[in-house]
């Protein structure tokens, strides 16, 4: 088989483990965040404004369709749902990895069908740290043209790859074609972890090569290490990929050691609710994404998908409401307590700074 046949097949093994399997794994965080409750809110529930600029581009809230799926044929239909969705609440959404309709255009269809679902909305394109590397902005320009994108993810994996059979185990030179990428390019590029978190000094660095935005990609979602323990038949990988599932940073730890910069943050791992959105940007992230909370109504339903997001967005307004904030730049500001082990870690880190 091709290596292009390979990269296919694994997305199609990837989806069916994400909904099949319990892969999630570790702690995001936002269990330990309690909103402030207020209970003179002095605005309308009716009258909240959920919505947001990133990047230039205006949304009408910060729920964010994380990267899933694409680069195999049964992913189209997937796309084309998520899509759709996306441009009807108008929310921003991003694709899974283009890697492999960038190596057999054949398979373009299952990511070109997002920009014909969603006219309008906000796409982000997607391609890893490694490929940028090997292959050079032009594979970059060809991953945003293919979808008609106003961003391009650059996704950073270094666990998914320790674990996984087929992984590259060498992120040598990964920063430095971030840096050249983001120096020749058109368009927004974003750093995003897959899992793991980014913290401070690895976020200085990105902002320091010039990209216009990072998501954190923290634990507590779905755990790639776990996904790749799956796959593999060498059990020294199965081991490891047990044994590494809850590795990183929880998501909220993350969000709040990178925000605050005035440099754009999507928070994405292990958000669940409509709550959580809010947390996030209480903590300081401009948008929350989700991913298999909403793969799984993607891959029953349009209308089950639309009745999910449906459900977010009213929990998003409640909180809101019940922090007496009228816009998502009110929430911002909106007070947080803190608890247990996510506040132990950023004590600690007050403390060793």
């Amino acid at each position: 088989m091709k290596k292009s046949g390979y990269t296919s097949s694994r997305k199609k093994e990837h989806l069916e483990i994400c909904c099949e399997k319990d892969v999630e794994a570790g702690f995001s965080g936002f269990d330990d965040i309690r909103l402030v409750h207020n209970a003179l809110p002095e605005c309308g529930m009716d009258k909240i404004d959920t919505s947001v600029r990133f990047l230039g581009f205006n949304m009408s809230s910060p729920l964010f369709i994380a990267a899933m799926t694409g680069g195999h044929p049964d992913t189209r239909e997937i796309n084309m749902r998520l899509a759709y969705a996306a441009d009807m609440f108008n929310i921003g959404m991003g694709v899974g990895s283009q890697r492999a309709a960038l190596e057999n255009p054949e398979l373009e269809d299952s990511f070109t069908v997002v920009r014909e679902a969603a006219p309008k909305a906000f796409l982000c394109g997607n391609l890893g740290a490694v490929q940028l590397r090997e292959k050079g902005p032009e594979w970059a320009d060809r991953a945003v043209e293919m979808i008609d994108a106003q961003a391009l993810c650059i996704h950073l994996n270094p666990l998914q790859e320790a674990i996984q059979p087929e992984g590259d185990h060498d992120s040598e030179g990964c920063l430095e074609a971030i840096r050249d990428l983001c120096r020749t390019s058109k368009y927004p590029v974003i750093a995003k972890e897959t899992g793991c978190g980014i913290c401070y000094e690895t976020a200085k660095k990105l902002w320091g090569a010039g990209v216009s935005a990072i998501d954190t990609g923290g634990l507590g979602g779905t755990s790639w290490a776990a996904v790749e323990a799956v796959r593999a038949d060498d059990m020294r990988l199965v081991g490891a990929g047990r044994k590494f599932s809850d590795w990183g940073i929880p998501t909220a730890v993350s969000v709040m050691e990178i925000a605050g910069k005035d440099k754009p943050v999507i928070a994405t791992g292990g958000l669940r609710s409509g709550i959580d959105v809010a947390k996030a940007v209480a903590l300081g992230a401009d948008l929350g994404g989700m991913a298999l909370p909403l793969l799984k109504p993607a891959m029953q339903s349009r209308e089950i998908l639309v009745e999910k997001i449906e459900e977010f967005l009213h929990e998003l307004t409640i909180s809101m409401y019940l922090t007496g904030s009228k816009n998502c730049a009110e929430l911002s500001g909106a007070r947080t307590y803190m608890t247990g082990l996510t506040r132990e870690i950023i004590e600690f880190e007050k403390f060793r700074r």
